[in-house]
Protein backbone atom coordinates (compact mmCIF):
# COMPACT_ATOMS: atom_id res chain seq x y z
CA UNK A 1 0.00 0.00 0.00
CA UNK A 2 2.45 2.55 0.68
CA UNK A 3 4.74 1.72 -2.28
CA UNK A 4 1.31 2.33 -4.48
CA UNK A 5 1.75 5.70 -2.24
CA UNK A 6 5.11 6.26 -3.13
CA UNK A 7 4.58 5.73 -6.82
CA UNK A 8 1.59 7.73 -7.10
CA UNK A 9 3.30 10.82 -5.30
CA UNK A 10 6.28 10.96 -7.47
CA UNK A 11 3.77 11.15 -10.71
CA UNK A 12 1.97 13.82 -9.15
CA UNK A 13 5.20 15.58 -8.27
CA UNK A 14 6.89 14.82 -12.05
CA UNK A 15 3.80 16.44 -13.91
CA UNK A 16 3.54 19.40 -11.65
CA UNK A 17 6.94 20.37 -12.65
CA UNK A 18 6.29 19.42 -16.25
CA UNK A 19 3.36 21.77 -15.91
CA UNK A 20 5.31 25.04 -14.53
CA UNK A 21 7.93 24.65 -16.98
CA UNK A 22 5.78 24.19 -19.86
CA UNK A 23 4.04 27.45 -18.45
CA UNK A 24 7.36 29.32 -18.13
CA UNK A 25 7.78 28.69 -21.96
CA UNK A 26 4.41 29.46 -22.96
CA UNK A 27 4.97 33.24 -22.08
CA UNK A 28 6.33 34.99 -25.22
CA UNK A 29 9.31 36.87 -24.82
CA UNK A 30 7.70 39.77 -26.77
CA UNK A 31 5.10 40.63 -24.16
CA UNK A 32 7.72 40.80 -21.45
CA UNK A 33 9.83 43.10 -23.62
CA UNK A 34 7.34 45.70 -24.50
CA UNK A 35 6.11 46.33 -20.71
CA UNK A 36 7.98 49.69 -20.24
CA UNK A 37 8.73 50.64 -16.69
CA UNK A 38 6.68 53.97 -15.60
CA UNK A 39 8.68 57.10 -15.82
CA UNK A 40 9.87 58.97 -12.51
CA UNK A 41 7.43 61.35 -11.73
CA UNK A 42 8.28 65.00 -11.79
CA UNK A 43 8.66 66.75 -8.68
CA UNK A 44 6.30 69.57 -9.06
CA UNK A 45 8.10 73.39 -8.45
CA UNK A 46 7.71 74.91 -5.32
CA UNK A 47 7.41 78.67 -5.95
CA UNK A 48 9.68 81.09 -3.96
CA UNK A 49 7.63 83.53 -2.33
CA UNK A 50 8.71 87.42 -3.20
CA UNK A 51 9.96 88.58 -0.01
CA UNK A 52 12.71 85.99 0.23
CA UNK A 53 13.44 87.03 -3.47
CA UNK A 54 13.33 90.42 -2.58
CA UNK A 55 15.84 90.15 0.08
CA UNK A 56 18.31 88.56 -2.06
CA UNK A 57 21.67 90.52 -2.90
CA UNK A 58 23.48 89.90 -5.92
CA UNK A 59 26.76 89.31 -5.10
CA UNK A 60 30.21 89.77 -7.21
CA UNK A 61 33.17 87.18 -7.04
CA UNK A 62 36.17 88.65 -7.80
CA UNK A 63 38.62 86.32 -9.54
CA UNK A 64 41.46 86.82 -6.80
CA UNK A 65 39.16 85.28 -4.47
CA UNK A 66 38.14 82.38 -6.97
CA UNK A 67 42.09 81.77 -7.29
CA UNK A 68 42.99 81.60 -3.85
CA UNK A 69 40.22 79.16 -2.79
CA UNK A 70 41.44 76.31 -5.50
CA UNK A 71 44.73 76.49 -4.65
CA UNK A 72 44.07 76.37 -1.02
CA UNK A 73 42.07 73.16 -1.29
CA UNK A 74 43.66 70.02 0.41
CA UNK A 75 45.72 68.26 -2.19
CA UNK A 76 44.18 64.38 -2.18
CA UNK A 77 45.72 61.12 -1.59
CA UNK A 78 46.69 59.60 -4.92
CA UNK A 79 48.60 56.51 -3.20
CA UNK A 80 47.35 53.01 -3.75
CA UNK A 81 47.10 50.74 -1.40
CA UNK A 82 48.03 46.98 -2.75
CA UNK A 83 51.22 44.92 -3.95
CA UNK A 84 52.48 45.38 -7.47
CA UNK A 85 54.06 42.51 -9.15
CA UNK A 86 57.29 43.81 -10.32
CA UNK A 87 57.35 40.87 -13.70
CA UNK A 88 54.27 42.00 -15.15
CA UNK A 89 52.62 45.08 -13.03
CA UNK A 90 49.63 43.71 -11.95
CA UNK A 91 48.17 45.05 -8.59
CA UNK A 92 46.95 43.38 -5.86
CA UNK A 93 44.65 45.20 -3.31
CA UNK A 94 43.14 42.31 -1.61
CA UNK A 95 45.56 40.09 0.26
CA UNK A 96 44.47 40.07 3.48
CA UNK A 97 44.02 36.31 3.89
CA UNK A 98 46.68 34.17 2.89
CA UNK A 99 44.32 31.13 1.58
CA UNK A 100 43.25 33.37 -1.08
CA UNK A 101 46.62 35.36 -1.98
CA UNK A 102 47.27 35.47 -5.15
CA UNK A 103 50.56 33.05 -5.96
CA UNK A 104 52.70 35.38 -6.62
CA UNK A 105 52.68 37.65 -3.63
CA UNK A 106 53.02 34.25 -1.59
CA UNK A 107 56.40 33.88 -3.98
CA UNK A 108 58.19 37.07 -3.35
CA UNK A 109 57.28 36.75 0.28
CA UNK A 110 59.73 33.52 -0.02
CA UNK A 111 62.35 35.14 -2.37
CA UNK A 112 62.44 38.33 0.34
CA UNK A 113 63.27 36.35 2.80
CA UNK A 114 59.87 37.56 4.88
CA UNK A 115 58.59 33.77 5.21
CA UNK A 116 60.75 30.12 5.18
CA UNK A 117 58.59 28.50 2.51
CA UNK A 118 55.05 28.83 0.88
CA UNK A 119 52.40 27.28 2.96
CA UNK A 120 49.80 25.13 2.86
CA UNK A 121 46.42 25.77 3.87
CA UNK A 122 46.40 22.51 6.01
CA UNK A 123 49.79 23.78 7.88
CA UNK A 124 48.17 27.49 8.48
CA UNK A 125 47.64 27.90 12.39
CA UNK A 126 47.24 31.53 14.38
CA UNK A 127 51.30 31.70 15.22
CA UNK A 128 52.23 31.29 11.04
CA UNK A 129 49.39 33.26 10.20
CA UNK A 130 50.65 36.68 12.59
CA UNK A 131 54.02 35.45 11.34
CA UNK A 132 52.63 35.94 7.50
CA UNK A 133 50.69 39.28 8.52
CA UNK A 134 53.79 40.69 9.85
CA UNK A 135 55.96 40.09 7.19
CA UNK A 136 53.06 41.30 4.69
CA UNK A 137 54.03 44.52 5.95
CA UNK A 138 57.39 44.70 5.39
CA UNK A 139 56.62 43.89 2.23
CA UNK A 140 54.51 46.40 1.64
CA UNK A 141 57.03 48.94 2.83
CA UNK A 142 59.59 47.94 0.35
CA UNK A 143 59.68 50.07 -2.94
CA UNK A 144 59.78 47.21 -5.71
CA UNK A 145 55.96 46.11 -4.57
CA UNK A 146 54.64 49.69 -4.36
CA UNK A 147 52.10 50.24 -6.50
Amino acid sequence: MTEMLFILTVIFVAYVVYVAANEYKAIPKSTVAKEKPEAPKKVAEQAIPDAVVKNVKPTIIKPATIKKTITSAAPQDTTKKGLRDPKTGEVATTYSNYRFTKRWIKDALVAEGLVEKVYKNTELDTAIETKIKEALVKLEALDKYKP
